[in-house]
């Protein structure tokens, strides 16, 4: 069985493909996650913040 792993997408992203990823590991429609992202940065800026370091930090997935 291969381990799940969490990666930016390289086909269906908006500004870097964070939100699609992260909506691809848990299995959830990528608009959910982005509306998400969008209500955390409207309060105090931590979406805004936690969205930049998720780019730095993860990997881009290369579809096979």
């Amino acid at each position: 069985m291969e381990q799940k792993r969490l990666y930016r997408s390289a086909t269906d992203k908006k500004l870097c493909g964070v939100c699609a990823g992260i909506a691809e590991y848990i299995n959830i429609d990528p608009t959910l996650v982005r509306l998400l992202w969008v209500i955390f940065g409207c309060m105090g800026g931590s979406g805004v913040l936690a969205y930049i370091v998720a780019a730095i930090i993860m990997p881009v997935r290369y579809e096979r």
